[in-house]
């Protein structure tokens, strides 16, 4: 997954277009009767992620389609690959930590629209990846009592972990639905928090998914619908998807020869979709990596490499915003 940075200098009022009507991914706004509301939002290291009426955490299986739908899955060619299984490094980890985790610098390569640290972020903090990595380098930090949800891209421990450097870094209070300034990024170039939208090993153990999910595609086009508030694209190519467009699969679609943790994942598909998060393999999504990859079967999971692009649909949950044309 890849961000484009000189697009990191994009601030300019944005502009919009698509019709009226709409159902809302609004700052704070709860959805219409379009969409149901989760009854429970879910629950991380005892920290509700995000309050109920979220757009991350609403049935989207009523959601109207988007006229572009079809030209939008035409333009997206592949199969579903999830992007996270029994290799720990293969995947996106997550560090809980206590209310009284002590805070250390950070540095950002893209300071102007990253939140200034410090953050709680542990000495042991698990990368994306593995120390080692030379991809995104996620790190993402949830801190309990406080619930709030710390993440950066591209970060490095300095000294030890006695502070850090991060291409970008952003925080999310667990408790608001309110988003990031429109144009700015986030650890996800999309502006979007990752961690609720990571397939968690617990949920799948317990049988439900009750959140949306992230996922990628290798071309995007330059705008973006709330949720997001930031695009990582040149291109104004319509039938290319915008970052935060939602995809869902297709409730015709036949899944009753999945089982296991790919019926679950399905199940997840149908009712909350996808958020196009970032730049990246096309149909890649993310789940859990780390320490807690041995919960993956890759077996069970490589059923879902069978779905083709063609069991989804995109549907229409706000208007397009973009740099302003001049």
């Amino acid at each position: 997954m890849h961000r484009i940075p000189t697009l990191i200098l994009l601030l300019a009022v944005v502009s919009s277009c698509g019709g009226s009507g709409n159902p809302p991914a609004l700052r704070g706004a709860a959805p219409t009767s379009l969409g149901r509301v989760s009854p429970a939002a879910p629950v991380v290291g005892g920290c509700q992620i995000f309050p109920a009426d979220n757009p991350w955490n609403t049935d989207i299986s009523n959601y109207p389609l988007d006229p572009l739908s079809s030209q939008y899955i035409n333009a997206l060619p592949g199969n579903l690959h999830p992007d996270f299984g029994e290799n720990p490094d293969y995947g996106i980890p997550f560090n809980i930590v206590p209310s009284d985790q002590p805070k250390v610098p950070v540095t950002f390569r893209y300071n102007s629209q990253s939140d200034p640290g410090p953050y709680p972020i542990p000495p042991d903090a698990q990368i994306e990846g593995g120390k080692n990595s030379k991809g995104d380098r996620h790190v993402l930090v949830l801190q309990q009592g406080k619930c709030r949800l710390y993440e950066m891209w591209d970060a490095y421990p300095v000294n030890s972990g006695e502070s850090w450097q991060a291409g970008s870094g952003a925080i999310f209070h667990l408790d608001s639905n309110k988003l990031r300034p429109d144009g700015w990024t986030s650890a996800d170039a999309a502006g979007l928090p990752i961690l609720p939208a990571l397939i968690k090993c617990d949920e799948v153990a317990n049988g439900e998914i009750d959140h949306a999910l992230r996922v990628t595609f290798s071309e995007t086009q330059q705008g973006y619908i709330h949720p997001a508030t930031h695009y990582a694209s040149n291109s104004r190519k319509k039938t290319l998807p915008p970052m935060g467009l939602r995809l869902r699969m297709k409730a015709s679609y036949d899944t009753s020869g999945l089982h296991g943790q790919s019926a679950v994942i399905a199940a997840a598909m149908k009712k909350y979709g996808m958020f196009v998060a970032d730049n990246g393999s096309n149909w890649y999504f993310q789940g859990e990596g780390g320490t807690n990859s041995t919960c993956w079967d890759d077996n069970d999971l490589d059923q879902l490499k069978s779905v083709p692009g063609s069991a989804f649909e995109v549907v229409k949950t706000g208007k397009i915003r973009r740099k302003s044309d001049r």
